[in-house]
């Protein structure tokens, strides 16, 4: 009797984690297939149009390049110091500095991106009197830094204490045993950072807003003018009144969320754990 009730019991529990976990993944799914069903007719409709037209021809083509563009400025400026960043907290974590530099980190990552896009406008925008890509990117750079340096700082600390200590043994100086034996074997660790902080960076609109300003009639010429971006156009275009507006967005949408996944999902489910 008791062998059949715990068998039971464990069979419900079961039952009751699958249930959980169903609902838990309903939103993701409902949001992808619901993107797909309402985008997808939209972007077969108007064929290669709307990946490269201007907005008047009834395509994205300009906030795809801007997207594109604000991601690759945004990477260039915050994967460097946050790397650097990331380093500076696992090589000392006990120093004032080093545990002032993790606490900030948690900090940036839940801190309002919209309030980011304010500070940047204040310091990049106003002094130009324009808006700008190099201000929008800045401004995703800050975003994404957070990201990239705690997921350094985290594989780092994965690797084991004895190849820093072989590293010394060999006459390596610090810098050394860092970027050229640690850093190397942390390199899975840290890409993941770097696509996360990537992801979370090519799909912001708050901080846009105040910097990047919009351009959708033509494609973008200089880093010093307003660009368009993917998302910016999105929330630009649902508060239109018009229907062809919001079938554009929803386009703009499945286009947005296709270049995530292809750059996401592949590489990240590539990676397999290293065994030391």
């Amino acid at each position: 009797m008791f062998t059949f009730n715990r068998k039971l019991v464990e069979r419900v529990f079961l039952a009751l984690i699958a249930i959980l976990t169903g609902l838990a993944l309903f939103p993701l799914f409902h949001i992808i297939l619901t993107v797909v069903a309402k985008g997808l007719p939209v972007v077969l409709e108007r064929g290669v149009t709307f990946f490269f037209g201007t907005f008047k021809e009834g395509g994205i083509g300009p906030a795809i390049a801007g997207t594109f563009i604000l991601t690759f400025l945004s990477a260039l400026i915050g994967v460097p110091i946050a790397f650097l960043v990331g380093l500076y907290a696992y090589e000392y974590p006990k120093s004032t500095i080093g545990r002032w530099t993790k606490v900030l980190l948690q900090i940036m990552i839940e801190f309002p991106t919209i309030l980011v896009g304010v500070f940047v406008m204040q310091v990049v925008v106003v002094p130009m009197g324009t808006y700008s890509a190099i201000a929008g990117a800045l401004a995703l750079a800050i975003i994404l830094t957070p990201y990239v340096a705690i997921y350094t700082h985290e594989a780092m600390r994965e690797i084991p204490f004895t190849y820093r200590e072989a590293g010394f043994s060999l006459g390596l100086t610090r810098a050394k045993v860092l970027f050229r034996v640690l850093a190397p074997m942390a390199k899975k660790g840290i890409l993941t950072g770097v696509l996360i902080g990537l992801a979370k960076a090519a799909g912001e609109t708050a901080p846009l807003l105040f910097t990047a300003g919009g351009l959708y009639e033509s494609y973008p010429e200089s880093v010093t003018k307003p660009i368009g971006a993917i998302p910016l156009l999105i929330y630009r275009l649902i508060q239109s009144p018009s229907p062809k507006d919001h079938a554009m967005a929803w386009g703009a949408s499945l286009v947005l969320m296709t270049i995530f996944l292809a750059i996401f999902l592949p590489v990240r489910l590539s990676m397999k754990e290293v065994k030391m």
